[in-house]
C-alpha cells in the first residue's frame, strides 16, 4: 500500500514556504516530522523557524505543528539544518544550526511534545579549524543514527565561506568538506570526528551526507558533491569518527545535486542482515532547471530503492514521486511500514516547494503489487 498525504503547505501559517523536512520514530513509537518554515522568498538565509507535528498512529494522522525554534531568539540569520536522533534509552536529541555559524543541541524525554533549553555546541566544533579554516558549518540535514554501542553520529559540512553564490553579505556555502561529529555520552558533549571528504579537484563541493551502519557495525556514509561524474559518493568508517576509507563514486545512484535520504530497516543487531532504503531524486535532466555553474539537475522523480548487501548494489526500484520532488529522509514506522517525508511540487522556482508530504508504503508497494492512494 501506498499512501500520501501533505502535512505542510507553501503561503500558509505565514510562512512563504516549508522546505528541507525530516521525519523520526521515537523509542516509544511516536513519529516526528520537521521543517524549516522560510519567511521572506523561501531561501536559505530567510528568518526560518523549526516547526515539528507528531503522529501517535504510525504516522497516519498528525497534530497540529508547533514550533521547536524561534529564529527571533538568535538575532539575524535563519535557524537550520535540524536533525533529530532517537536513542533506545527514550531521549528524543536534537541539533541545529543558527546563521550556519553556530550549533545547538537540546532534548525532549517527552517524545517531542517539549523540549529542552537549547545548548550551544560551536566551541566542541572548533577542533575542525585545526585543518580547515571553516566559517560555515551544518548539520545533516535529516535524521542523525545512534551505533548499536550508543554513539549517536551525523555528518556535517563545512564552508570557509570563500564562495559568492549567496552575494556580498552573506557566507558562500562552496567550497565545502564533510566530517562526522559524536557524541558517546548520551549527548552531554560533542566530538568531532575526522574530515574525510575535500574539495580537492577529484571531488568537487561535497554537502549534504548520509549515515547508516551496516551489518558488521561499521559506518558507511551517502554524499551529496557537484562532481560531473553526477552519482553519490560512498565512503566507509570501522566507527563512523576515523579510518576513512578514500570516497568513491556508486555507479548505481545519480546524483542530481540534491539531499537523498537513508534508512537501514530493523535495529542493528550482530548477524542479522539490514534491509537498506535509499531516496532522491533519480534524473539528470534540465527540463525544470536550467544547467548551470554547480551542475544542478533537476529535483523531480523522487525514486526508493532498497538493498540487501550493505548498500553495494540497489536492484529494486520504484517511482514514488514522477514530478517536482527534493529533499527528503526516511523513518521506519511501528508497523514495519515506510516513512518518507519529502518537498513536492514547485511553485515560482525549483527550490520554491508547494507542499512537504508524507508517504507511507509496504514491501509490497516496493515490490510492485498495489498502487497510491491520496488524502488532504
Amino acid at each position: 500500500m501506498l499512501s500520501k498525504t501533505d502535512i505542510f503547505t507553501a503561503r500558509t501559517g505565514g510562512y512563504w514556504n516549508y522546505r528541507v523536512p525530516g521525519i523520526l520514530c521515537t523509542a516509544r513509537d511516536v513519529i516526528l516530522a520537521t521543517v524549516e518554515a522560510r519567511r521572506g522568498s523561501g531561501g536559505d538565509w530567510d528568518g526560518n523557524d523549526i516547526l515539528l507535528r507528531r503522529s501517535l498512529d504510525g504516522g497516519i494522522t498528525w497534530q497540529p505543528p508547533q514550533l521547536v525554534v524561534a529564529h527571533e531568539s538568535y538575532g539575524p540569520g535563519p535557524v537550520s539544518n535540524f536533525v533529530l536522533f532517537a536513542d533506545r534509552d527514550g531521549t528524543v536529541h536534537a541539533l541545529y544550526c543558527h546563521n550556519y555559524s553556530r550549533v545547538f543541541y537540546l532534548r525532549s524525554n517527552d517524545d517531542g511534545a517539549t523540549f529542552s533549553s537549547p545548548v550551544e555546541i560551536t566551541h566542541s566544533l572548533t577542533a575542525f579549524r585545526d585543518e580547515y579554516p571553516w566559517r560555515v558549518i551544518a548539520t545533516g540535514p535529516g535524521h542523525g543514527i545512534q551505533l548499536r554501542n550508543g554513539r549517536l553520529l551525523v555528518p556535517v559540512w563545512m564552508s570557509d565561506g570563500s564562495g559568492t553564490e549567496f552575494g556580498p553579505d552573506k557566507l558562500g556555502h562552496r567550497p565545502s568538506e564533510v566530517a562526522t561529529i559524536y557524541s558517546d555520552d548520551g549527548g552531554t558533549t560533542w566530538a568531532c570526528g575526522e574530515i574525510f571528504v575535500h574539495s580537492d579537484g577529484r571531488i568537487i563541493n561535497p554537502s549534504e551526507t548520509l549515515a547508516v551502519e551496516l551489518d558488521d557495525g561499521r559506518v558507511l556514509c551517502n554524499i551529496r558533491s557537484e562532481c560531473p561524474q553526477h552519482r553519490r559518493l560512498i565512503a566507509i568508517s570501522p566507527d563512523g569518527a576515523g579510518g576513512w576509507s578514500e570516497a568513491l563514486f556508486d555507479d548505481g545512484l545519480l546524483e542530481p545535486v540534491c539531499m537523498g535520504s537513508l534508512l537501514r530497516l530493523g535495529s542493528p543487531n550482530p548477524g542479522e542482515r539490514g534491509v537498506y532504503i535509499f531516496a532522491n531524486p533519480d534524473n539528470l535532466e534540465n527540463e525544470l532547471t536550467p544547467p548551470g555553474r554547480n551542475l544542478a539537475h533537476d529535483r523531480k522523480r523522487l525514486s526508493v530503492k532498497q538493498s540487501s548487501d550493505n548498500c553495494a548494489t540497489w536492484p529494486l526500484n520504484r517511482v514514488l514521486e514522477e514530478g517536482p520532488s527534493g529533499y527528503s529522509d526516511l523513518a521506519e514506522a511501528p508497523d514495519g511500514g515506510i516513512l518518507c517525508i519529502y518537498e513536492r511540487g514547485m511553485l515560482s522556482r525549483m527550490t520554491d516547494t508547494a507542499a512537504v508530504c508524507i508517504a507511507r508504503f509496504d514491501q509490497k508497494w516496493l515490490l510492485g503489487e498495489n498502487e497510491e492512494r491520496r488524502s488532504a
